[in-house]
């Protein structure tokens, strides 16, 4: 399945996490918000300016910047596959 940057994905499009690429205290913030590989997301809708981007996962909806977002991979659910 393809993988790409969140900061790419559309509204809707759904995908699970496949990795955090980034450390320090960026890292830990993003990690903390439960951001971590394995988790599944669904991208909910951009601000205006697709800049925040707002995300549903594990039942939440959580937003980030687009610079957040550049630092997490996602891969892409097929459209036959079940959440």
């Amino acid at each position: 399945m393809p993988t790409l940057l969140l900061r790419k994905m559309q509204k809707d499009q759904t995908g699970t996490i496949t990795a955090v690429k980034v450390g320090g205290e960026l890292g830990r913030r993003i990690r903390d918000m439960g951001i971590v590989p394995g988790t599944r997301i669904t991208i909910m809708g951009r601000a205006p300016l697709y800049d925040p981007v707002a995300l549903r996962i594990m039942g939440g909806t959580l937003t980030l910047r687009n610079n957040e977002a550049d630092h997490i991979e996602v891969e892409i659910a097929g459209p036959d596959e079940e959440l």
